[in-house]
Formats: C-alpha cells, sequence, structure tokens
C-alpha cells in the first residue's frame, strides 16, 4: 500500500492521507499537485508533502484522482517556511497553503470558468476536448467545474484546463480584469526630406498660399530653436494659436510626421543603466558598513532619515547580490509603492525584475510563480507586498524589508495573520540568506533588537545632496479658534504658506487620516446620531455620493433629509475628512487644481498609479489623502506638507498610539523638500506641547524611543512581553459573554502570566457580529512554543463544549 500526505487549500489544521498506485508514488514528488475528492462530492488541489506507506487509522484513504504536475511546483524550504507560519501564527496549515499559492494553482469544484474576450483562437490547434470546451463557452457566459466534467464525460478536468489557460483562452472568475492604459501624449517632428536647406526653401515656397500652415511651420522652427525638447501638437498649437486640424493636414502632406511617447507615472529622467550609480560620501559609508555588519549578524537595520537615498544603497546591494547568482526578494509595504519602485530598478537591471502583489490578475501571478520556481532570468529580483514572501525561491540571497516599520506588513484577515518582516527573517535563516530592514523610523521592536546587538545597525543623519531637513511648524487651535483666525479647518498661516507655495509653482500636500467628509451626522435638537445597523459605530457622511456609510461593513443609507428619531430637520455634521477639506479647499484656492487620494479614490488595480501619475506630471497642485500619503512615495516639487489635526492620530486607545503617530507625522513631512529647497511642514494640533509631537518637530527618534520603551517595561508590553491577542465572536451577545468568561477563567487559571479580559472592544459589534477580545501576556523569559501549545490545548476544549461550539475564535499572535 502506498500513501501521500497532502494539504488542502481549507482551514484546517492536519494534514490528509491518499492512496496512490505504485507507479504513481515513485513518480510524486514533495511539492506536486494532486486532484483529490474531499467530502461528498468536492474535488480540490491538494499539495503533497509526503510520501509513506503508514495506512491511517482513523478513516480509510481515499484515492487520489490524478496528479496535476510533472515536476515539483513548490520547493522543500518552502514548504517548511509554511510550517513555521502555521506553527507560530497558530493557524491551520491549510490557510498557509490557501494564502500563499496563486488561485490560478488552486482549481477546485466550485471555480467558474469564463470565455476571455477579445482572443482569436485557431481552432485546428485545441485537442478534441479542448475545442468541446471552448465550443460551450462560446454558448454560455461561463461554466462551473462541475459542468464541464459533465459536458467532457470524465473526471479528471484539471488538464484539460491548464492546457486552456496556458493558451490564454480561458480566465478563472476570480477577477475582473482591468487595463490601465499608460498615457500617450502626441508629438511631431519635420518630414525627414525637408531637412536639408534646399527642402526648407521647397517647404517655405510650397506653402505660400496657405498662411494658417506657414504659421504653423514658422511656430514650429521658433520652439526649436528656443527648447531642446521634442513638441507636443498642443504646445505647437499653443504657440502658433491655431487648432490641431491644421497640424492634421500637415501631416497628411507628409511635412510633419507624428509619434507618440508614453508618459509613464514612472517616467524616470535619469540615465539608465550603463552609468554606474554614483553614492554620496556617507552612502558608501553606510553601505560599506551594511556589508561589514552582514558578515557578522543574519540582519541589519538601515536607520536613514527620509529621503538619504536608501533606495541607491539597495540596487547597490542587489547587484553584489546578483553578480553570486543569487535571488533577491524586496518587500515593500503598499501596493502604491510597488509602482514607484518598480521603474526605478528596471531602469538599474532591466528586465531581471518582477514584480507580485494581489492586484495583478491570476494568470501574470502564476507566470511570476514559475519564473521564480526556475530561477528564470526575469525574476532575479522579486518585488512585492507581503505575500511575495511565498513565492518558491530556489536560491535566495538577500531580503530587503523597506519601511519596515509599517503596519500593513502584518496581516489582519484571513488567516494566516502572519507578519512579513518577522517571517522574512526566519525564511531568509532557511535559506542561509541575508536580510536588510530598512526605515526613517523603525519599529521599536526593531530598534530595540539592535540595542540587544542580536540585528546589526546603520544610521544615515543627512537627507541626500545635504537636502536640510523640512522646518517643522506647529500652530495651536485652541489659540487660533480663540483669536477667530481659522477659516474652516485652515489656520491663517496654513493658508499663507498654501498660497506662497502656489504662487512659487510648487506643490502641496495635506494630510488627514479619515476619508469621507464627516464621521458624524447629529441632530441638534435630540442629539441623535445614525447608527449602522450591523455593527456598532456611527456613519460616516460622504459628500460626493450624499450617502451615509458605515466604513466596516459597506452599509449605506441616503442622507437624512430630517433626524430619524424627533424628525427636526436642524442636522448638524461633526468632525471631517479629507472629502470636506477637499471642498475647502476648491472654495480657499478656486485656481489651484486639487486632487484627493483615500480609499474611495484609489478603487481598482491602477487607481493609485493614476494619481501618482497626474501629480507627478504636476497636473495638481494640491493633494489631500489619508496614510497612503506617508509611504515612501517620492515627489520632487512639494515644498509644504500640512498635517490637518495631529491629534485624532495621538488619542487612539492602542498601546502603540504614541509610535504610530510619531512614525506617521514624520514620514508626511519627508515627503516635503526633496530636492534643492528647505521644505516646510505645518503641524496643526490641539496640544502642541505633547511630548511626541515634539519630539517630531525636533526629529528626534531616540527620545522617542527612550521615553515609550520606559512605558512599555512598566505596563507590560512588547518588547518585554509576547502578546497573543484572542478574538471570539458570535451573533447571540449572552452566549458570547458566558462562553469568553469560560475561556477567560480556564486561561488565567492554567498560564502563570497575565491574562487580560474578556474585554469589549471599542467596537463591540460588526456584521451583527458581537466581540470580546482576550489578551496573554507572555514574558520574554518564558518558551513561547510550550505556552503556544498550552493555550492551543485550551481553545481545543474550548470547542468540545457543546454550547460553545458556535463561537468565532481567532488567535492573533503578534497582533500589533
Amino acid at each position: 500500500m502506498f500513501f501521500v500526505e497532502v494539504i488542502l487549500p481549507l482551514s484546517l489544521a492536519k494534514t490528509f492521507t491518499y492512496r496512490v498506485s505504485e507507479t504513481e508514488f515513485h513518480f510524486i514528488k514533495k511539492g506536486m499537485r494532486v486532484a483529490v475528492p474531499f467530502g461528498k462530492s468536492k474535488i480540490y488541489t491538494a499539495l503533497v508533502i509526503d510520501m509513506h506507506q503508514n495506512e491511517p487509522s482513523l478513516y480509510d484513504a481515499k484515492e487520489i484522482h490524478q496528479i496535476l504536475d510533472e515536476r515539483p511546483i513548490a520547493t522543500e524550504t518552502q514548504i517548511k517556511h509554511w510550517l513555521w507560519i502555521a506553527n507560530y501564527y497558530m493557524c491551520g496549515i491549510g490557510d498557509v497553503y490557501r494564502g500563499a499559492f496563486p488561485s490560478g494553482l488552486l482549481l477546485e469544484s466550485e471555480t467558474i470558468i469564463s470565455h476571455k474576450v477579445d482572443v482569436v483562437v485557431n481552432q485546428n490547434e485545441l485537442s478534441d476536448e479542448e475545442f468541446l470546451v471552448y465550443e460551450a463557452l462560446q454558448q454560455q457566459s461561463s461554466l462551473k467545474v462541475q459542468e464541464i466534467i459533465s459536458i467532457l464525460n470524465k473526471k479528471n478536468i484539471l488538464p484539460v484546463l491548464q492546457k486552456l489557460m496556458e493558451k490564454d483562452i480561458i480566465v478563472l472568475e476570480e477577477e475582473i480584469k482591468e487595463s490601465y492604459k499608460p498615457k500617450l501624449v502626441r508629438y511631431v517632428k519635420l518630414h525627414s526630406k525637408y531637412e536639408s536647406d534646399n527642402g526648407l526653401n521647397e517647404l517655405l515656397e510650397f506653402l505660400k498660399r496657405s498662411n494658417k500652415q506657414k504659421e504653423i511651420v514658422l511656430a514650429y522652427f521658433q520652439i526649436t530653436a528656443s527648447e531642446k525638447k521634442p513638441i507636443t501638437v498642443k504646445k505647437l498649437t499653443e504657440v502658433s494659436n491655431s487648432t490641431s486640424t491644421i497640424v492634421k493636414t500637415l501631416i497628411e502632406k507628409e511635412i510633419f510626421e507624428e509619434y507618440y511617447l508614453q508618459h509613464d507615472r514612472v517616467s524616470f529622467d535619469g540615465k539608465a543603466s550603463e552609468k554606474q550609480l554614483q553614492l554620496s560620501d556617507a552612502q558608501e559609508t553606510a553601505f560599506n558598513e551594511i556589508k561589514k555588519s552582514l558578515v557578522e549578524k543574519e540582519v541589519c537595520l538601515l536607520h536613514g532619515v527620509t529621503s538619504s537615498g536608501k533606495t541607491e544603497i539597495y540596487i547597490k546591494l542587489i547587484e553584489e547580490y546578483l553578480e553570486t547568482g543569487k535571488q533577491v526578494l524586496y518587500l515593500l509595504p503598499e501596493i502604491a509603492l510597488t509602482t514607484q519602485l518598480v521603474s526605478r530598478l528596471r531602469n538599474h537591471f532591466g528586465d531581471k525584475v518582477a514584480v507580485f502583489h494581489s492586484k495583478y490578475s491570476n494568470n501574470e501571478r502564476v507566470e511570476v510563480w514559475k519564473q521564480t520556481l526556475e530561477n528564470s532570468a526575469k525574476a532575479q529580483i522579486v518585488i512585492g507586498a507581503r505575500s511575495a514572501l511565498f513565492l518558491p525561491f530556489n536560491d535566495l540571497g538577500l531580503l530587503i524589508v523597506d519601511e519596515e516599520h509599517e503596519q500593513t506588513f502584518k496581516q489582519t484577515d484571513p488567516a494566516p495573520r502572519y507578519h512579513a518582516r518577522d517571517s522574512a527573517i526566519v525564511l531568509a535563516n532557511f535559506h542561509n540568506a541575508k536580510v536588510l530592514l530598512g526605515s526613517a523610523t523603525p519599529s521599536i521592536e526593531t530598534y530595540f533588537n539592535t540595542q540587544i546587538e542580536k540585528f546589526g545597525l546603520v544610521t544615515i543623519t543627512e537627507r541626500y545632496n545635504n537636502v536640510r531637513m523640512p522646518e517643522v511648524v506647529l500652530v495651536d487651535l485652541k489659540d487660533k479658534h480663540f483669536r477667530k483666525r481659522m477659516t474652516g479647518h485652515f489656520s491663517d498661516l496654513l493658508i499663507e504658506e498654501i498660497a506662497e507655495a502656489l504662487s512659487l509653482g510648487e506643490q502641496v500636500i495635506l494630510f488627514q487620516n479619515r476619508r469621507g467628509y464627516s464621521p458624524i451626522i447629529e441632530c441638534m435638537t435630540c442629539g441623535h446620531v445614525p447608527h449602522c445597523q450591523q455593527c456598532d459605530v456611527s456613519l460616516t457622511f460622504h459628500k460626493h455620493k450624499n450617502q451615509l456609510r458605515c466604513h466596516y461593513c459597506g452599509y449605506s443609507i441616503a442622507k437624512p433629509t430630517h433626524c430619524h428619531s424627533c424628525s427636526s430637520i436642524d442636522l448638524t455634521t461633526k468632525g471631517f475628512g479629507t472629502e470636506q477639506i477637499e471642498q475647502e479647499l476648491i472654495s480657499l484656492f478656486p485656481k489651484a487644481k486639487t486632487g484627493r487620494m483615500d480609499q474611495d479614490t484609489t478603487r481598482g488595480k491602477f487607481g493609485f498609479e493614476k494619481i501618482i501619475d497626474t501629480f507627478k506630471n504636476r497636473e495638481i497642485d494640491i493633494l489631500v489623502g489619508t496614510q497612503m500619503l506617508a509611504k515612501g512615495l517620492d515627489f520632487d516639487n512639494v515644498s509644504l506638507v500640512g498635517i490637518m489635526n495631529a491629534d485624532n492620530m495621538l488619542h487612539h486607545p492602542d498601546f502603540r498610539a504614541f509610535e504610530r503617530s510619531f512614525q506617521m507625522m514624520t514620514q508626511v513631512a519627508g515627503r516635503a523638500g526633496r530636492s534643492e529647497k528647505q521644505g516646510k511642514v505645518v503641524i496643526q494640533t490641539y496640544n502642541p506641547n505633547h511630548n511626541t509631537i515634539q519630539q517630531v518637530t525636533t526629529h528626534n527618534y531616540i527620545g522617542m524611543y527612550k521615553e515609550q520603551l520606559y512605558d512599555r517595561q512598566i505596563y507590560k508590553y512588547p518588547p518585554y512581553f509576547r502578546i497573543i491577542k484572542l478574538t471570539l465572536k458570535h451573533k447571540d451577545f449572552e452566549k458570547l459573554k458566558e462562553g469568553s468568561m469560560w475561556l477567560y477563567q480556564v486561561l488565567s487559571q492554567n498560564l502563570n502570566m497575565p491574562v487580560l479580559g474578556p474585554e469589549e472592544p471599542a467596537i463591540s459589534r460588526i456584521r451583527n457580529e458581537y466581540i470580546r477580545t482576550i489578551l496573554i501576556k507572555i514574558p520574554q523569559n518564558l518558551n513561547l512554543g510550550g505556552t503556544k501549545k498550552t493555550i492551543q490545548k485550551m481553545l481545543n476544549s474550548f470547542e468540545a463544549v457543546a454550547q460553545y461550539r458556535a463561537i468565532k475564535v481567532i488567535a492573533n499572535v503578534d497582533f500589533y
């Protein structure tokens, strides 16, 4: 008897055993996919992680349907890493497998398949079975895997579908494709036959009768004389006061030739890769220190102020590792950032760069997966958001985690709830690779690790080209309100600064960490505030759609004309979001173009790029946005950054509120004055004497770090204690209350460490489910693995209690 041990892409903690024949047993290797039946009628794509001859005692092993791969599609190191993640973050190995694999490689019986639009298909190239599927899709827009099974009248149809996917004829119904067409700009140049001197005379002769056309040609020469740049049709018509139809006539007469240039948002004006990167002295020193530090230690932190040119140092390091033939993984916290970076790296390394993140379509992700697995030349460097961690690397040499403090590196839902930075360090360990963390405001845990000599530390204190750090100005809102010097949410000082920047033709960024128009609508008569029906939050007012919506579940209603409680028509808005700031700007600076960057304006695959694009091309003067702006974007023409209200970040009920606020404000401030001129940052706040705000003003990271560490030690928080957060959810309030109390008592009796709870969080109901949380604080000297096993046992016994079985329990390790 021969068996394989497989992982299923379901939220299950165990692996399953299936029976195979002897020939299959000798053909199958670890890391291949097999299609297996599971449950009554479902088929899933499972991954083989072991072969053996031990019959399972608890159930009869079913036979596999078929083998899907000719050679392994996942590597052993990768599977080892997954098992570590499942174990450390307390989730099922199935969750990790489902999260790691592109869904294009995970066909199951429920998958919906549809025909790809506008693809020319050569029907002679299709096999009979492929043709049957193709024909069926002509009749019907989409089919389920089960339906295709009945069309072909055979069980194993997955290979047929793989072939059709490879031929790009079908797509899986997991996403709606969008194509972003880069902006093309139309240029003209003089036709080559008129370039000699006689040519010019001929041309003027030829245009003697048509004055308008002659004017355009003369204007063309004027512009070429004064500027050595290509000439756009738009510019030509503006200078010569004519229309584009006349230009068109000239093109038809073959006097002008037209051509198009792509205006990428990431147009890189510097030299391409022939030129060696020249590092400044500070960068050179840092670069050598990093190399030295990575010899002794596995991990090194590069702590460089904003705009100190960290990316150039990364590029230099990557060069050295590529020469040894190893692969490099470059992790970024935010998809918006990849667009800016990819172009910088592609300009340097050409087509050795592959990109992997969730906004890519299925087929694109499968492609990158295969390139990484084969160690192909196209995927020497992989850039991606946190999911790129799961790619099947062959020979990883270096991992770079940029902006390592960002909370987006932590996955919150669904499981696996891993932290990409910590998992990257473990992955590097399996590959014997090195890790470089980079940040202007490192997280306290990372900095603590450098202080206890676990990680290396390299600092850069000056900005690239010796540009000065931005000047930070604090505005006391209490005082300004008192003196009636506020216009809407803008202080007189901020308005003056914006006006000055605009008059100099510079761009402005305004930061407000709330989307929508205002978070609360209140009735002035009875004080009623409209709440979401399913969640415990007030509804946010969105003006451009004229509706109130819930930011947790998406529930929305039209804006009420009168109070739902007492029918009074006296309603007022409280608080403000990005939308309201944008409205106020339009009335304050009617001539300036304003743009907004938040979750509402960046939906879709290219939402970010369109906005970053227009801002980079200076088509927007003032950009208002949420924390998306705080990430490492690089705009050279921004001289002023305004933070509308620094207090709503500081007063978050979270032990990292001060650290986060410091990081956020410093990062936003770092977007100012990145080229020659010193930038300016205006922070509006109600308590300008707050320590954290003072530390931002003086760029004092160490001060913030020491103060926070002191607090963390007293109140038992990381880095001195590890925290596991258990979240319990159920629709029935009383049952949840009982269940959470039961679990809390069991935990606190069996663990000799602080267990806090069961607590109602600030938002205690989302999507009609009530929520309770329990925090377990594990001191550093205790064995983490053992403690987790104990906790897992208690969770299992909690699940075994019949009346609590319906309560969902989510374990989140290192939830911060």
